[in-house]
């Protein structure tokens, strides 16, 4: 294979990248086409907006004349340059609340262009002051092929319990919804009270299973940048603004979804770009009243990539939307890249600095059973999520947990959702669906149910008029008592509506904490949340991490006896090879790094000499753990000015008493590679190196990820060895006895 077909087959090819489009809306920002910002007030209304006058308005325009620009603060926001508004954003001097106050005022062009003045990493601070809620959060998806109800709630109960604040499902199968969220109301409940969830469906649909108390939030409510995309999808910003008041009216929190791109997508992007159309789209859901937004370019997240600046343009929009003060669910959740590095790359923007939801969803399933269209993380991502929060000491929202606490979390979800069934005469679920959604891996491994008996079973939920308290009724009628309160609990929040702050997400404790009650403060270092503490303690402490003591214990010497002779003494045998080890060897350590007892490692080199030609004689080294010097003191004691260096870890190094202490004839730092045969061979070399031949070097592996596997252990190792350092302490010679194998 050549290297251009190499590259060619990387994942990253299967990619499309392309120059941008502009006519077409296939630019990220700073459209050639895009308006210019500006407005114009007569009389207190507005008359112009971004180079459009009011007898032009389209359906947007208006709807932002008169809902979601400021008249009053206009004036003195767009009257400020557009670099002194951007160093604004980033300078601590500046609170977030002034901010937020001017961005009312700021046209869609004028948000834009000063956004795009920043570069990514001021974006990141910015997007640090600006965020809402104080401490950041996460949103988790739950679907499975087969919408088992005993999968969906025992996955909901596991992604409770890792912390995540809201739960989203949806359906293959439309008439399975009610199912579906009854799944995972039970299932969030069961691994912490307080979880929000969202049945993502059809929006009459949506709405009705929140009357009923079956889910208490959604993020259904989409809104694109132009009129014709509006229109295109049969709504205008004042439906809308509705529906949004219907959900708000029953206590069902709300926010609404954008992205960059959407327009592009549908053909309908007027020729500007794409976080032109963005910003009109959070001015608008500004202007609705809701409380927050999905963006982020969500499911198309792909087609900005596929331009320059795609990922910036990604951040940008999360920017605008928490400048507006809208809470922030900053996408993350579609497959974005076949690339792992790209994939990280982009995350980075908003898990650094954090977002009030960094993933709108994190898929707690594996990738198969993510019925959104394939998740950016998936459940197999969870140990690489758990551990770059601990990497950078960040927040990401998601709690460690061990296996056994897991298995214990899905169980409790997955037979509570089976008495719900019971006790509300819907198709039994079995044991085997229980046991195996607890401890299977996908759906795969699930049994068939009966769907057309599912699906009927839904209808008639609907049709009965299921609701989130006969579902406590039914918990509480098979001795669920704890799930049957969050349940109830879940209802009384509907009541007292306090959920409907922005930002908001409610705790294990029942406290909502939202923008009102633990507002962002962050000012500069030393300032706003700050992961430490205990959360610090609990996000650092994988469930799968190692006890340092372990990682460096010695292995017994087994079956030999060791001897010292007496002090080590400059031979006259011109045939003479020193083997000598550092000053823990055999002693307070008894094996190599790749788990080769000491005596069988000495036994292979001497061996190895002895095959060569030469005499072994073995020294230790009580001043030095440095290999290079244990080497060179050896090679000086040696008759014939050759010696083998042997650290306690393995790592080995042929030297001559003529070199230089840091060069050598042959080094083998690859110690986790070394087997016995190897060993054997080292000896041998140095046995012809002593008779004055060159011999072919002893070949050497490759591991590249040998470091990341084993430097903790290789550090611990080499602690250890220099800890029976004796400074200025002369070598002594020994011997050894086997006395067995």
């Amino acid at each position: 294979m050549t290297r251009r077909d190499a590259r060619a087959q990387r994942d990253v090819r299967k990619e499309v990248f392309i120059e941008p489009i502009p006519e077409l809306g296939l630019i990220t920002m700073d459209g050639p086409t895009d308006p210019r910002p500006g407005i114009t007030i007569d009389g207190g209304v507005i008359s112009e907006i971004d180079g459009v006058s009011a007898d032009d308005f389209d359906i947007i325009d208006r709807f932002l004349a008169g809902h979601g620009i400021d008249a009053g603060i206009a004036v003195e926001a767009m009257g400020i340059p557009d670099l002194d508004l951007a160093r604004m954003l980033v300078s601590v001097d500046v609170p977030r609340a002034d901010l937020v106050r001017l961005s009312a005022g700021l046209t869609p062009a004028k948000l834009a262009k000063v956004v795009s003045l920043l570069d990514p990493v001021e974006m990141m601070y910015a997007l640090k002051k600006l965020r809402a809620r104080r401490s950041p959060a996460n949103q988790a998806h739950v679907t499975n092929r087969k919408e088992n109800p005993a999968l969906l709630a025992a996955d909901a109960a596991e992604a409770a319990a890792r912390g995540f604040a809201e739960i989203e499902t949806t359906v293959g199968v439309a008439r399975y919804a009610p199912f579906n969220a009854i799944a995972i109301l039970v299932g969030s409940q069961a691994g912490r009270p307080g979880v929000l969830t969202q049945c993502a469906v059809e929006e009459r649909r949506n709405l009705h299973l929140g009357l009923r108390g079956l889910t208490t939030y959604s993020e259904t409510l989409s809104v694109y940048g132009t009129a014709g995309a509006l229109i295109d999808g049969d709504d205008t910003p004042w439906s809308k603004a509705f529906l949004a008041s219907a959900y708000a009216s029953r206590g069902i929190k709300v926010r609404f979804t954008s992205g960059t791109g959407s327009e592009a997508l549908m053909g309908h992007a007027d020729g500007c770009s794409m976080l032109y159309l963005e910003a009109r789209c959070l001015a608008m859901i500004r202007g609705a009243g809701s409380q927050g937004v999905q963006n982020g370019s969500i499911s198309l997240v792909a087609l900005p990539l596929a331009l320059p600046g795609g990922s910036r343009v990604i951040l940008a929009e999360n920017l605008i939307a928490a400048w507006l003060g809208l809470e922030v669910a900053s996408g993350n959740d579609a497959i974005s890249s076949h690339s792992p590095i790209r994939k990280t790359a982009k995350l980075m923007g908003q898990l650094l600095p954090g977002t009030d939801f960094i993933t709108s969803g994190y898929s707690v399933m594996p990738r198969y059973d993510n019925v959104f269209g394939g998740g950016n993380y998936d459940a197999e991502d969870l140990d690489e999520w758990a551990i770059i929060q601990r990497d950078w000491q960040v927040d990401g929202g998601i709690e460690p947990l061990s296996e056994d606490a897991a298995i214990e979390v899905r169980r409790r979800g997955a037979l509570a959702i089976q008495a719900v069934f019971a006790g509300l005469g819907f198709p039994p679920i079995t044991d085997v669906e229980v046991e195996t959604a607890v401890t299977g891996f996908d759906s795969t491994a699930m049994p068939d149910r009966d769907r057309s008996a599912d699906a009927a079973a839904a209808d008639r939920a609907v049709a009965d008029g299921v609701s989130g308290a006969d579902v406590a009724i039914a918990l509480s009628a098979a001795a669920f008592d704890d799930i049957a309160e969050a349940v109830l609990g879940m209802q009384r929040l509907r009541v007292s509506a306090d959920y409907l702050q922005t930002s908001a997400i409610v705790d294990a404790a029942w406290t909502v904490r939202s923008a009102i009650n633990e507002p962002n403060d962050y000012t500069g270092p030393g300032t706003g949340y700050r992961l430490e503490g205990d959360r610090w303690e609990l996000l650092r402490t994988l469930p799968h991490q190692q006890d340092a003591a372990d990682l460096a214990a010695a292995a017994g010497p087994g079956g030999v006896t060791r001897w010292d002779v007496g002090p080590a003494g400059t031979s006259s045998d011109p045939l003479d090879v020193v083997i000598a080890v550092g000053p823990g060897y055999m002693g307070i350590l008894g094996s190599t790094i790749a788990g080769h007892g000491h005596p069988a490692v000495l036994a292979a080199i001497s061996d190895g000499v002895t095959a060569g030609g030469g005499h072994p004689r073995f020294v230790r080294v009580l001043r030095t753990a440095d290999l290079a010097f244990i080497g060179h003191d050896a090679a000086v004691l040696a008759g014939s000015g050759v010696a083998i260096g042997l650290q306690s870890k393995g790592t080995a190094v042929i030297h001559q008493s003529d070199l230089e202490p840091l060069d050598n004839l042959e080094l083998f730092s690859m110690a986790p590679l070394l087997t016995l045969d190897a060993y054997y061979a080292i000896g041998e070399n140095a046995a012809s190196y002593a008779l004055g031949t060159a011999p072919s070097p002893v070949p050497i592996e490759i591991d590249n990820y040998a470091r990341a596997k084993l430097i903790v252990k290789t550090t611990l190792m080499h602690a250890r060895e220099s800890e029976a350092v004796t400074p200025d302490a002369e070598p002594v010679e020994f011997d050894l006895e086997f006395t067995e194998g």
